[in-house]
């Protein structure tokens, strides 16, 4: 097998791929014979057919038919394999015989969209910006601070007390569909409710923000479109009556050798502080290398020039929405659940899912040009041990597998990314934020944006929160 590459005037590659009359005239000759043993020919034994009554039985075109598309479809992916291509889509086959022939050399050619190669903007060692690894007195004073939550009551306000949006109130509710039905799911006689966190509808929460003890109120709301977890629940025309019992006051315990022994069970508010730092501290170095590596790539793809391929970025969408619904099918969770859990739409979901797809195209494609400019090759024996690691059974049979279906080269280019990727990190320069610093900007920031009703996307945070510590009686 012969092959040629040639990247043609509208961008795409003509991959020509030429066969010899030889292995032609090899492959007639082996297909007339798996033939003669495939099939049964009256008067013939296996294998023992002669081609003649093989013709008169299947037709005179079943065998050089069969041959042509064993080589249509076998040579093109080793032909990509050959060059170390990455079509985008199926290629277009044009050939210049319409089926083998015994004699004569075949040849055909395989036009296909090519992964682009862009460029970054600059191959100077890459800035990123992380929290200290180390653990102040402000992280663990934010963790017990959390802790401390955990443990509130509530006391009861004045009569006078007017309900605010991000208030406690004690309620009784009532609701009747838009059929007039009664809703017992919904009926509450005594019900502590906090406003502002997505439970109920926003539109529910304003109506309630001004009344005081002993105010009762009738309202209809449409949950049509609404994304709070009723809302994902029920659809439809939805009947309230309200009555404010009474409006609470959130109150939080002191912090003191009390509390840290008798309410959170440890020795004293040192022994709780010593844990919580502790728990702060694995959690950061569990976290740092994930983390320094995600703003490394965020900071690798500001770089790329020029824009990713949109049908690249709609089947890693498919990758990334293949690999969720596996996920969830694992865990036994619905996706109207995972929905409900998160409060979020189907259309955030698909936002999200998109947003997340681009952002992995356009990281890979920075990778690809970064370990272009450094010129690093993957070699055969670095291919295998990825297979070997893998842990399947067979490693050098589905190596082969691979290697038939011209797929050996997207695991060539996922290991040159990861190895362009441990370069890059080799030589970032890192810069350590400042928690005062980043607390003042985004007090800033949020002060002089104007309100939304819900955000819309957000970056991974950089901040680390720690999980709650265990108490002294499990040490």
């Amino acid at each position: 097998m012969d092959t040629k590459v040639e990247v043609l005037e509208d961008g795409q590659k003509k991959l020509t791929i030429s066969v010899d009359k030889k292995e032609i005239n090899d492959r007639i000759k082996k297909t007339y014979k798996d033939f003669a043993y495939k099939y049964n020919f009256p008067g013939f034994r296996k294998g023992k057919a002669p081609r003649p009554v093989i013709d008169s039985a299947l037709g005179k075109e079943a065998v050089t038919a069969t041959v042509t598309d064993d080589v249509l479809n076998g040579l093109y992916p080793l032909a990509l394999e050959k060059h170390d291509l990455i079509p985008v889509g199926q290629p277009t086959i044009e050939h210049t015989l319409d089926m083998v022939a015994e004699g004569k050399p075949f040849t055909f050619t395989a036009i296909f969209k090519g992964r682009p190669e862009l460029e970054l903007s600059s191959y100077e060692p890459v800035h990123i910006k992380l929290p200290s690894e180390e653990v102040t007195e402000a992280d663990v004073d934010e963790q017990i601070d959390e802790l401390r939550n955990y443990y509130y009551d509530f006391k009861d306000c004045s009569a006078a007390t007017k309900v605010k949006a991000d208030g406690f109130v004690e309620l009784a509710l009532s609701a009747k569909n838009d059929k007039g039905e009664d809703m017992p799911a919904l009926k509450a006689d005594e019900r502590i409710y906090e406003l502002g966190k997505g439970l109920f509808p926003e539109s529910f929460d304003t109506e309630l923000v001004g009344m005081k003890k002993g105010d009762t109120k009738t309202f209809d709301l449409d949950l049509t479109d609404d994304a709070s977890t009723m809302g994902q629940a029920i659809k439809g025309t939805v009947t309230f009556t309200v009555e404010i019992k009474q409006v609470k006051e959130k109150v939080l315990p002191t912090i003191d050798d009390a509390w840290a022994k008798d309410k959170a069970g440890f020795e004293s508010l040192a022994d709780l502080r010593t844990r919580v730092s502790e728990n702060i501290k694995k959690q950061k170095t569990d976290m740092m290398p994930r983390m320094r590596e995600n703003e490394t790539l965020y900071e690798l793809q500001e770089r790329l020039q020029g824009e990713v391929p949109d049908d690249l970025c709609e089947a890693e969408e498919q990758n990334l929405l293949q690999d969720f619904f596996m996920q969830l099918q694992n865990s036994g969770m619905t996706f109207d659940a995972y929905l409900a859990q998160y409060q979020m739409t189907p259309d955030k979901f698909k936002e999200d899912i998109k947003k997340q797809a681009k952002d992995v195209t356009t990281q890979d494609f920075a990778l690809d040009a970064w370990a272009r400019h450094l010129k690093i090759e993957v070699t055969p024996e670095e291919v295998s041990k990825e297979f070997d690691d893998s842990g399947i059974d067979d490693p050098r049979k589905v190596e082969e597998e691979w290697r038939v279906n011209g797929r050996l080269c997207m695991m060539r280019a996922a290991i040159r990314r990861n190895k362009a990727l441990k370069l890059i990190e080799k030589d970032v320069v890192v810069e350590e934020i400042d928690p005062k610093a980043e607390k003042a900007a985004a007090a800033k920031k949020a002060s002089d944006s104007k309100p939304a009703k819900k955000a819309t996307s957000k970056k991974a945070s950089t901040k680390t929160k720690a999980a709650a510590p265990k108490k002294a009686t499990d040490k």
